[in-house]
C-alpha cells in the first residue's frame, strides 16, 4: 500500500490562537488525504516542556537545554529534507513567522516544494510580500482560500515530480543535522509508543547521549 504524503505545517504556534490556526489548516490538509508534520504535535516541544528539565540542578538543566535546542533544530531540518515531500509556511502575522521562513528557505534549497498560505492583509511593501519569501514558491503567491490548500499542494508535489529534479549531495553541515534528526525522531517515536515505560527525564538522557556523540552537536560546542 502506497503510503500518504507527507506535508511538513510550518508557522506561527507561540500563542493558543496560533497553535489553534495550525491545529485547523492541519485538519484541512489531513481531509484532503495527507499525512502532516506539526511541530506542536510531534516534535521535542510536543513531550519535554521546559517545565519537565530537572531544576534542582543548574549544571544538569543547562546541559539539557544545550541538547534539546541541537536535537529540536536537527529533527525540523530532517522533517523537511528527507521525510516530507511537500513544505506549507502559514504566512499569517504581523511578519511571516521567522523559524517557518527558515524551513521553507531549506526545503525550496533541498528541492522540495513549498506552497505559501496567508489571509492576513498587514504586510510590510505596501501591500506585497517581499520577493525573498514569496520566491520559495513556484508561483510568487500565497494561497489565500483555506478550501484550496490541499489541491494546491498536490499541484506542487506534481509539478516537482515531473521537473525529474534529484537532489544533489547535501552540503556537509546539513547533512550532519539531518542525520541527527533522524536519531532524534527515533528516540521520539520510541517514546510515543503505546506501553512505553519511558519517562521525561529518561528521554532527556537518550537525547543528551544521541546529540553528544553526533558531530553535529560537537561542531556547536
Amino acid at each position: 500500500m502506497e503510503r500518504r504524503l507527507r506535508v511538513h505545517l510550518a508557522g506561527p504556534d507561540c500563542s493558543p490562537e496560533e497553535t489553534e490556526g495550525m491545529a485547523g489548516l492541519a485538519a484541512l490538509l489531513e481531509c484532503g488525504g495527507f499525512e502532516v508534520y506539526l511541530r506542536s504535535r510531534h516534535g521535542i516541544g510536543s513531550v519535554l516542556a521546559p517545565h519537565t528539565l530537572p531544576g534542582d540542578d543548574p549544571a544538569l538543566e543547562r546541559r539539557y537545554r544545550a541538547v534539546l535546542e541541537s536535537a529540536a533544530f536537527a529533527l525540523e531540518v530532517f522533517q523537511v529534507v528527507r521525510r516530507c515531500d511537500c513544505l506549507v509556511f502559514n504566512m499569517n502575522g504581523r511578519v511571516p513567522d521567522d523559524g517557518g521562513a527558515f524551513l521553507a528557505a531549506v526545503a525550496f534549497t533541498a528541492g522540495k516544494p513549498v506552497v505559501l498560505y496567508k489571509r492576513d492583509h498587514r504586510t510590510k511593501l505596501y501591500g506585497n510580500d517581499n520577493a525573498m519569501i514569496s520566491g520559495l514558491s513556484a508561483d510568487f503567491a500565497p494561497v489565500r482560500e483555506p478550501a484550496r490548500l490541499p489541491g494546491e499542494v498536490e499541484k506542487a508535489i506534481g509539478r516537482c515530480r515531473q521537473s525529474n529534479y534529484r537532489p544533489g549531495d547535501l552540503p556537509p553541515l546539513v547533512k550532519l543535522n539531518v542525520d541527527l534528526g533522524r536519531e532524534v525522531w527515533e528516540s521520539l517515536q520510541r517514546f510515543n509508543e503505546p506501553g512505553s515505560k519511558t519517562g521525561p527525564f529518561a528521554l532527556c538522557e537518550e537525547l543528551a547521549a544521541v546529540c553528544e556523540a553526533s558531530d553535529a552537536y560537537r561542531l556547536r560546542a
